[in-house]
């Protein structure tokens, strides 16, 4: 493959990541979806398995997943008959914070076992969807805190280890960087 002119190089990347979040946000509905016909009330109660959020561990491979997942659980969550209002704003933000966090500790394993990026969905869909199951649901923050904490860890670190590893096994980790 031939060297390209400056200009044509940075659009090309702008294109791909625009690409891979678009295709990103439509797979995070669409599992999402997909989830809730087949398991209903699964992907959207206090303690929830979204199987969706593994996706989230594409942020260790590409900063598309920044604004791709977050755009993907923005347009599930105002679609979606039962979301809550605040849904929209501190749950695209929790997913927002997350995946930033992971792109930025994505060098940070645990005998090269991501573990402090995984637990970041938890941790910050733990405090803000926790915050507004509470204003909403009431229940106590605490609890609420601790029921998001364990559905977001129980994704993570079941189909998004799975994800990471099958990612990293087969290489494919290298093509969403080039």
């Amino acid at each position: 493959m031939g060297r390209c002119a400056p200009f044509f190089c940075l659009m090309n990347q702008r294109i791909r990541i625009l690409t891979q979040g678009a295709l990103l946000a439509a797979l995070y509905v669409a599992l999402t979806y997909l989830q809730n016909l087949l398991v209903p009330g699964s992907a959207s109660m206090a303690i929830q398995f979204r199987v969706s959020e593994a996706l989230c561990v594409l942020a260790f491979f590409t900063p598309a997943a920044i604004p791709g997942l977050t755009v993907g659980c923005l347009l599930f969550n105002i679609s979606f008959a039962g979301a809550l209002p605040l849904d929209f704003a501190v749950g695209s933000a929790a997913t927002a914070l997350a995946t930033a966090g992971m792109w930025m500790s994505r060098k940070w394993t645990i005998r090269g076992f991501p573990l402090p990026g995984l637990l970041l969905p938890a941790i910050a869909n733990a405090v803000l969807v926790g915050w507004e199951l509470s204003v909403y649901v009431g229940g106590g923050f605490w609890l609420n805190a601790l029921y998001v904490a364990i559905g977001e860890a129980a994704v993570l670190l079941t189909l998004g280890s799975a994800l990471y590893y099958t990612l990293k096994n087969r290489r494919l980790d290298e093509k969403f960087l080039k």
